[in-house]
């Protein structure tokens, strides 16, 4: 069916978020104490939610009240505002922010306290992006092009993005911001977290040999880094094939194909993607 798997994966340092002391890495065994509740989804990774369900880890959503004493907000982080009002409460509550997530909130919070007015590129339905701006009542989110005629005139923008954005589609919004703003100061953080920026360059790679016309992202389904990469194979007319799991993988994907290419998302565990590559290898003939 082809004659090899090319991978265009990088193996980031998204894991660092379980080796903390106050953070639990899914099969690392039970900790003391009565298990979390974890204020949304830890990470937008099945596989792995499946993994802390088993150790007795509840999910719950993050305007629910939780059902436990102690409770864990996800990697894409929170408002400080939210914080202070679940410990005023009464609860243990434990820090599962990504370390890159973090440096986000920090970016913000300083371009603010130097005057600037707060913008950040991003879906600004996602939670990560709803921790972001929790803080600032007047901050300004943009996804799209469109977004920027409806920016507040204002003699001074601080700019931040999403942490799992494609860095070069961050840069194009800063450039559309200052051209449509010109007496405008623009301040830009760049808060795109490496692991991503990492699994696009070696995706980007990957998508210029020409023998790979698809292209197989493994990945949750809601997880945003993972739907870019899917969007920058289609955008350089690549087939992609976006999956959680590697039972999804089906041979008759892949009549006529001689190379396949192979990346995945930024929680996308590497033995998922290892078990992925090893199905594929099965449908060779």
């Amino acid at each position: 069916m082809w004659h090899k798997v090319n991978e265009g994966y990088y193996s980031g340092t998204f894991w660092d978020l379980f080796r903390g002391p106050r953070c639990h890495r899914p099969g690392a065994g039970p900790r003391p104490g009565s298990p979390p509740t974890i204020l949304g989804e830890l990470v937008h990774t099945p596989i792995v939610r499946e993994q802390l369900r088993a150790q007795g880890v509840h999910e719950e959503p993050s305007d629910r009240a939780p059902q436990t004493s102690r409770v864990m907000f996800t990697a894409h982080g929170a408002s400080d505002k939210r914080r202070e009002a679940l410990s005023k409460s009464g609860l243990v509550v434990a820090d599962g922010t990504c370390p890159l997530v973090r440096y986000a909130h920090e970016q913000l919070k300083r371009l603010v306290q130097a005057g600037y007015f707060p913008v950040v590129i991003g879906l600004a339905n996602h939670v990560e992006v709803r921790g972001l701006v929790g803080d600032f009542a007047d901050a300004f989110v943009i996804n799209e092009s469109a977004d920027i005629q409806n920016l507040p005139a204002q003699p001074r923008y601080g700019i931040i993005s999403q942490t799992t954005q494609p860095i070069d589609r961050v840069r194009a919004l800063v450039a559309e911001i200052a051209r449509a703003n010109p007496g405008a100061e623009i301040r830009f953080a760049d808060t795109v977290c490496k692991p991503t920026k990492d699994r696009q360059l070696a995706l980007k790679k990957l998508i210029e040999v020409a023998e790979v016309i698809v292209v197989v992202v493994v990945g949750g389904r809601q997880s945003n880094n993972t739907r870019q990469l899917v969007e920058t194979c289609r955008a350089a007319g690549k087939r992609a094939l976006h999956i959680e799991r590697p039972e999804e993988l089906q041979p008759e994907w892949f009549r006529g194909v001689r190379v396949v290419g192979l990346t995945g998302g930024t929680s996308t565990l590497p033995e998922t993607v290892e078990a992925v590559r090893q199905r594929l290898e099965e449908f060779h003939d």
